[in-house]
């Protein structure tokens, strides 16, 4: 695997979570999607670790971080519980206050960090995703069979976990190849790592309590920050896939920077070469686009 920096395990108040740290400088957190882990910062790290302290987490669930117990609501796996954890784990590195960058379900802790705790974050980049609310809000055919994981993942136990962990393959190669990202951003051996990633049982109910958070309980807080008229504080950059859902889905109501702006008040962004991955079909575009942002 590519050595990104030192390997740690944080102990957290549920558990641990698995990280990795490179360079010196301000501290930036780094937030994988799914289906990934740490790993698919592997090329963009380098880049960044010249100026900052890059750390980069398993999630909750996730690799080689614990799979704590959920409750009937999902709350243990809402994106509040899990920037609530990565809180911890920036203080108990030292950090108290520090950038962060998410993709995908990384992106939907990211900004619920920045909403939850404002005096912590400085700086938000959210890759390849618009508000969880706004998602649902505006949820269709072309999302419910271009975004599977959504709707299938949410399903009441077990049986979406036994899909899970019956063909992570298929999980796996119908996400990477499914969503425009070609096939070669994912060497044999990160793409046999995610696999890994998804057979054991607790890591799939983990992953899948997640999903149905994101279907319940992360729905009523967005709507809830909205209608109290509560914003994410800091400067915020948002990517998307210049081929992608994002460019084209929400272009009628102004696109990604407009529901962004329903959020947020200091907003910018782009789209990205390549697909929903672009981080890793792209990662030197993607590392140039995080500097410009974190650096000014």
């Amino acid at each position: 695997m590519p050595n990104n920096g030192r390997a740690q395990a944080i102990s957290v108040s549920a558990g641990s979570i698995f990280t990795t740290i490179a360079g010196s400088g301000p501290p930036v957190l780094l937030l994988h999607g799914f289906p990934q882990t740490h790993l698919m910062w592997r090329d963009i790290v380098p880049l960044l670790a010249f100026k900052f302290t890059v750390v980069c987490a398993d999630l909750r669930g996730y690799g080689a971080s614990a799979c704590p117990p959920s409750t009937p609501d999902h709350f243990p796996y809402s994106k509040r519980a899990i920037a609530a954890e990565m809180i911890e784990v920036m203080t108990n590195l030292g950090f108290n206050q520090f950038m962060v960058a998410g993709h995908d379900r990384g992106g939907r802790v990211a900004y619920r960090m920045a909403l939850d705790h404002p005096a912590k974050v400085s700086k938000l980049a959210v890759l390849d995703i618009v508000p969880t609310a706004a998602v649902w809000d505006r949820a269709d055919a072309r999302f419910a069979l271009s975004f599977w994981p959504w709707s299938l993942l949410a399903q009441t136990a077990p049986l979406p976990e036994r899909l899970i962990t019956a063909a992570p393959e298929a999980i796996i190669d119908s996400a990477l190849a499914g969503w425009g990202t070609s096939a070669a951003a994912f060497p044999p051996e990160i793409r046999q790592a995610y696999i890994d990633g998804l057979r054991h049982e607790d890591h799939a109910r983990a992953i899948c309590e997640e999903y149905r958070a994101a279907a319940s309980i992360d729905r009523q807080h967005d709507v809830y920050d909205q209608n109290s008229g509560r914003r994410i504080e800091c400067p915020l950059m948002a990517l998307w896939s210049g081929t992608g859902a994002l460019a084209t889905w929400y272009a009628g109501e102004g696109g990604a920077l407009t529901l962004w702006r329903q959020f947020a008040n200091d907003v910018v962004g782009r789209d990205m070469p390549g697909g929903h991955f672009f981080p890793e079909e792209h990662p030197t575009e993607t590392a140039k686009a995080l500097l410009e942002f974190f650096l000014h």
